[in-house]
Formats: structure tokens, sequence, C-alpha cells
């Protein structure tokens, strides 16, 4: 890429890096930063334990190991064959010690790329001394709690033996990854949630094999010169504060110290939400800069489905000028939603690694939805090669085009269905979003609290069962979107007895999966099970409606050319975060970087939080070549649906009392609105209550026709031009958004039926099939505070 083109790539990045959470941003830029560097070798180990002895086993680590091996391979240019992985019984400590010297220390040379993952149960131990370290951190006893990564056989590999292998390394391009956690869960969560650190009252002592292992390092890297002094960082300083934490590289853990690491059992297969959400964004994201710009998302995805459950921690090097000028420009020029991995005889049908969707959407994808193949330039190669250079191919157009005809979890098998001459999918070839397949019938669905007595469960069961727009996890392998459940009663006043039962009286509610409560959902004391369903259910076809709204989501693959920027206006004029399409085919004057500077926040250490009472709004930008009509939907702090009405009155106004038309905001190309619009007389404020909000920013090359309709005929709050309103009956509003963006991508939705020789394809009623040429819809995700 040529300098003046990475520096427009770069200001377009900055412009539109949205601060959701500087934690999880920083971790994608300095992720990508490790493994995107153009020289040297690139050496992995990966290690994923889901089975151990006498303790329960863990679902994802073996799907984490093959998520990251997929990106390393496909999207940074790694040799398969300088990729190692253990798993399960593999990776026992000796294993796994023994798999680092030979496999990373031994190999790797100054200037080389090394990556080290590790997905299992994490723990504390007591260790009783710290090899030849002073003892300034000594407590009475003689033992201190340190971290470490529990192994196949159950021994543990403390943090203190893993940082000394790392500064044995002979390069500082280095990325370490933890998926583990080390605290002790205090929270029941949802069986399809499980906490990666091991289940112990007590923390257990460390073995004397570890400790031997750990002494030999230490002489043996001072002998060697290896180490100035011994220096052994922790990533968890609160637990072991050290003098010094020079890790080499960037060393990332998926959770606080404080906090839990969770994996989720998605609709067919289990990951760690960390490793998913990370190395999905990382496929979606080019050039790298825009890596921050995606993982900007990451955060939301947590918190709307965990709440604040899980949040990460790096720890690296210092050095304030980094940026991601130093790799950039060996960046692919190009994202992807996943790769062909198998080709079938006839070459007309492959199987796909569909590990770039974001999750909450790989979910819903329907047989029928469309890929388009990237053709790679003759003579590139993404597996085998020069060992020493493996560098990635430059991709091109290609009029191949694939449509699902099944999945299964991350994986989908494919047919040809536009092609030129003789071209067929190749192992290796990159694909990307044409046309997302949705069904129409889709639900929320709801877990029920595993502290709930039999007789209740029962009763909820048979509520819920009312509800055609609810369906119960009935499976660990079911992804919820709620817990209904027992409120927990309050610790500062008595709690009622109810005169029959002889026991505290009940309240019921809903909640996120980590068990924080959904504003507006408490009920009574006393308050029958049935009773309580039946109450929520306006707030359940609510939360319907945003998790529709949710899978709209296409930032990644639209080819509308849009930005959106969320500004405070009051009481300080700032940027809060910015949304664009990184697909879209034109280009645009980048901003001058020095007064993006500026804009940005200073210090973006969470997700934007916005007080009570201050004034926001939108400025929003078509840098296409044709018009795109807006439409925004949300839910406030209160989880309540409200949505942008705005109006005009007819042009044919003969009446005085002639009542506003509805209207969505069209923007012409080139141009930028504002919303509200600067000429309205409605100021958007931040109300109460404190807590999470989200809006979503749905464009279409198309009038939102059918939603205006449904739109016109709910109760308004206010005869303005122009405000945000709540909405009624949003889930009837979404559904006629959904039929909109339909009739927009102006394409038959598909039905794949089977027949004796192939599938066939016909028109259904069934799905929405939507264009990404046609769309495009933005997530924003803050804090009311």
């Amino acid at each position: 890429m040529k300098r003046r083109d990475f520096l427009r790539r770069l200001a377009q990045a900055i412009a539109t890096l949205g601060v959701v959470d500087a934690g999880w941003l920083r971790i994608g830029d300095r992720y990508a930063h490790a493994l995107a560097q153009p020289t040297g070798r690139k050496l992995a180990l990966l290690v994923g334990i889901n089975q151990y002895p006498a303790t329960l086993s863990l679902g994802g680590c073996l799907t984490d190991v093959a998520l990251q091996r997929e990106l390393l391979v496909h999207r940074f240019g790694f040799n398969p064959a300088d990729i190692l992985t253990l798993t399960d019984r593999q990776a026992t400590r000796k294993q796994v010690e023994a798999a680092f010297l030979e496999h990373l220390t031994q190999q790797a040379k100054t200037g080389d790329t090394v990556v080290f993952h590790f997905s299992g149960y994490g723990r504390r131990v007591l260790n009783s001394k710290f090899g030849i370290r002073n003892s300034e951190f000594e407590t009475t006893n003689n033992q201190f709690p340190v971290n470490s990564l529990v192994c196949a056989d159950g021994e543990d590999l403390l943090d203190e033996t893993l940082w000394l292998l790392l500064r044995s390394l002979p390069t500082r391009q280095i990325a370490t990854f933890l998926d583990t956690s080390f605290g002790t869960p205090v929270k029941i969560l949802p069986a399809n949630l499980r906490v990666r650190s091991f289940p112990q009252t007590l923390p257990g002592q460390v073995s004397a094999a570890e400790l031997a292992f750990q002494q030999q390092l230490q002489q043996d890297f001072l002998c060697q010169g290896v180490l100035d002094r011994i220096i052994c960082g922790s990533i968890d300083a609160s637990i072991k504060p050290t003098p010094t934490a020079n890790i080499p590289g960037v060393a990332i853990a998926a959770a606080s110290p404080t906090q839990s690491a969770i994996e989720t059992a998605w609709n067919g297969f289990s990951a760690g939400l960390f490793t998913y959400a990370l190395t999905q964004h990382l496929w979606e994201a080019t050039p790298a800069t825009t890596v921050q710009v995606s993982l900007s998302r990451v955060s939301g995805t947590v918190e709307q489905l965990v709440g604040n459950e899980q949040q990460p921690q790096v720890n690296s090097q210092k050095n304030p000028q980094s940026t991601l000028t130093d790799y950039l420009s060996q960046e692919p020029s190009i994202s992807a939603d996943g790769v062909v991995m198998a080709v079938e005889e006839d070459k007309k049908s492959a199987q796909l690694w569909l590990a770039g969707l974001p999750p909450t959407v790989l979910a819903y994808y329907e047989a029928g939805s469309k890929l388009n193949l990237v053709s790679l330039d003759k003579g590139d190669k993404r597996e085998g090669g020069d060992k020493e250079n493996a560098s990635l191919p430059t991709p091109r157009s290609s009029p191949l085009q694939l449509q699902v005809r099944s999945r299964n979890g991350l994986t989908a098998k494919a047919q040809v269905v536009r092609a030129s001459g003789n071209d067929s999918p190749q192992v290796g070839q990159l694909v990307q979003e044409a046309v997302r397949v949705l069904p129409r019938n889709i639900r929320l669905i709801i877990a029920l609290d595993p502290s709930l007595e039999r007789i209740e469960r029962v009763d909820a069961t048979s509520a819920f069962a009312a509800m055609p727009f609810v369906s119960l996890a009935t499976t660990s392998e079911q992804l919820a979107d709620y817990v209904f459940g027992l409120v927990p009663p309050p610790k500062s006043a008595e709690t009622p007895i109810v005169a029959n039962a002889g026991s505290p009286a009940s309240r019921y509610g809903l909640f996120t999966l980590d068990r924080q409560p959904i504003p507006n959902t408490t009920g009574e004391f006393g308050e029958a099970v049935k009773v309580a369903v039946q109450r929520l259910s306006p707030k359940l076809q609510t939360l319907l409606a945003a998790k529709i709204w949710r899978l709209t989501t296409n930032d990644g693959s639209s080819h509308l050319n849009v930005k959106a920027t969320l500004e405070m206006l009051d009481p300080e004029n700032r940027v809060l975060m910015q949304r664009e399409t990184l697909r879209s085919p034109q280009e645009e004057t980048p901003t001058p970087i020095g007064k993006l500077k500026k804009q940005l926040p200073t210090s973006p250490d969470t997700i934007p939080a916005i007080p009570i009472g201050s004034h926001i709004q939108y400025r929003v930008q078509n840098n296409g070549d044709r018009p795109v009509h807006l439409l925004l939907l949300g839910l406030d702090s209160s989880k309540s649906a409200v949505a942008l009405y705005s109006s005009q009155l007819p042009t044919d106004n003969n009446e005085s009392n002639s009542k506003p038309i509805l209207k969505d905001i069209e923007i012409a190309p080139g141009e930028t609105a504002t919303v509200p619009q600067s000429t309205a007389n409605f100021t958007w404020t931040i109300h109460k209550p404190s807590g999470l909000a989200e809006h979503q920013l749905i464009f279409s090359s198309a009038s939102f026709t059918q939603t205006l309709a449904v739109l016109a005929n709910t109760d308004r709050d206010l005869d303005e031009p122009e405000y945000i309103g709540v909405l009624s009956n949003p889930l009837e509003v979404i559904q006629a958004v959904m039929k909109d963006l339909q009739d927009a991508s102006a394409i038959a939705p598909p039905r794949i039926t089977a027949s004796a020789s192939n599938d066939a394809v016909s028109p259904s009623s069934d799905t929405y099939a939507l264009d990404v040429n046609d769309w495009a819809s933005l997530s924003f995700v803050y804090q009311v505070v």
C-alpha cells in the first residue's frame, strides 16, 4: 500500500474510532500489531483444555483453538506447519512447558512473531517461595496466592513460569492470550454459560515439580545471559504485587482479576466469549487501523449478553508512540466473513468456515444466504510455501458466489450459484457476505432461574407456553437471551411473610444472564408465577424487538457508504463514539488527524458514559453516490423502546388543523444530517434511570414505507416536527422494518428443499433476504450515569 493511501486510511480509521471500551480497543490494536508484522517467521502454540480429571468439564476451549488457528492462517499469514496445538490430554503441564521450549524458544529468532494462547481453567494457588526473588512480599505463614493455568493433568503452570518462558524468547514481537480466570465465581449463571475458574473452595498448593522447573529456568536463563535479572511479572498485580512487570510483547487476559472469563453455548457449539468476539472482529476489520473500530463494538456485545461480568486486562511494554503504522502496510486490503475450508470433487460445492460473522447473527444465519468469493492473485498461497516469508495474498474481485445450503455451528455447506467460465472455489479463498437470510419467526429465549422450586418452574413453563413469541431454553446448548427468576430479598429490610405459606414471599422479575435486573420488571411480594409472566408480556415483546434489530447490524459487510457520530452537546461539546461501514466501495476525504485528536475523548476507559440531563445528537454522513433513508430505534436506560419521529406538514395543506405526516430522514449523496435536526425545536435530553442504553441506526436505499405506516398508528407523545418518543408497539414496528429492508433488497427469500439429485431453491415467506448493497445498520451502546 502506498504511503498516501496509508495516511488516508489511517485518518479514516481515527475518524471512525468508536470509543466503547478502551480495554477491548487496545487489545485489538496490540494483538493485531503483534500478529501482522511483515518480517520474520510466525510461530504459535495454542492450548485448549475441555476435559479435566475429577471436575466439571468445559465446552468451548477446543473451539477457541480452532478460532485462533484459522484466524492466524487465513488472516495473518501463519504457515499451518508453524502452529502447534495441544488439546485435552495432550496438554499436561510437562507437555505444555516442553512444547513452549521446543516449538517457540528454540525456533524463534529476533524479529519473529510468536503467539501463545491458552483456553481452560485458571485458579489461585499458594506458593511457599518465589524462586530466587526477595522476600518483601512474604506473608506471616510464608505463603502467597498466585495465579496459575490448570493443565489437563490437574497440575498448575504458574503465571510466573509463563512470564519466564516468554522472557526466554529472542523476539519481543509476542502476543500472549489467556481466555481463563482465577477467582472463585460468586454468581449462579444459566446453564449455557460456564465460568473458566477452577471450582474450589480454598487455594491449592503449587507442586514441587513446577517450582523446580521454574527455578531451573531462572538458573538456565541467568547462565545464558537471557535475563539481566530475574523479573517475573504478574498479570494480576492486585493479588501479588511485583517490583517490575516487564512482560515482553502484549499479554492479554480475558477478564480482570476480580471477574470471570465466560464461555457461551452458541447454537451448535461452545466458545470463549472473549476469544470468539476478538477473532470475529479481526476477521472483519481491515485495514489494521479499523481493528479499533470493529472491536469497539465488542464491549457493547458483551454488555448486552452478560452485563459487566467480564472485561479484559492488558499488560504490555509501554510505548506511548506505538501506532498502527508499524504493520498496516503489510495488512491485507480486504476484510472477510469466512474462508473456504474444503471443496467437493464436482468443484461446485464447498465447506465454509464462517467465524467472521457476528456470533449473534450466525445463530440465525439461514440456508439461502449468499457470500461472494474473493479471488487470489496467481502465485499467492495461504498454506504451505516459504515458512520464512509467509505472507497474505492480494485479493481481487471474483464473479463466484456461493449459497449456503446448511449450517452446523461455525461451518456451512454451500454451492456455487454464480460463476464465470471454469472458475471454481479454492481452499483458502476468503468469502464476503452478499445476502443475509434471517427467519421471520424469531423468538425471545428465556432461561428459568435454577433456584426456582419445581412447582414454580412448572407454572412458569405453562405461562410462557401461551406466548407465541417466547421459547424456553431447554438445554445447556441453547443460548438464552434473559433469565426469569426470583428477585433476591433486600438486605436492609425484612421480607414479608405469606400468611398461608409461612415462608418468605416470592418476587419475580427478569434478569440479564449475569443476574442484573431488567428495569421495571420486578413484581410485588406474593405475586403468583403465572401472573408475573403475564405481567412481563409487554417488556418481553420490547426485548424481542431489540433482539431482531440487533440482527440487522452489518457495518462490517454493508456496501452503503455511511458514517454516524454520537455527539454530546451539553454540558460539554465532544464526540462520544463513531461507526461507519467498512466495506463500502466509495472513497471519502478524511478529516485532518490533528483535528480528530481534539475531538476524541481523552479518557476512554469504559463504555461511553453520558450523564443524566445531557443533550446529545447524531451526525450522519452519506458518503455514497445515491440517497439513503434513515430510521432510528433504540432502548433507553429503562429498557423502553424508543424511536425517532420525524414529520412534515402536507404539501397540499388547506386546513389549519391538518396533522403532520411522518417521514423518514432522506440524506442525499455527499450530505450530512443531524438527528435531531438543528432546525427542530426538540432537544434530545438523557433521562433517568442510570443503566445501559442502545440505539440502532438503520439505513436503506428505499423509503421505510411500511414502517412509517405502522408508526403513524401509534400514540405520539409530542406534537413536534421531530422528537424521540416511546414506542407502544415495538415488535410490530421492527417487523415492518424488516419487510421494508426486504423490499429495498428486491430479493425473493429463498427456500431450500431436498430433491433426489440436488437441493432446489424456491421463494419462501418464512424468511427475510437482505442485500448488503441496500442496507446498513449501525449499533451504538452507552451508559447513562
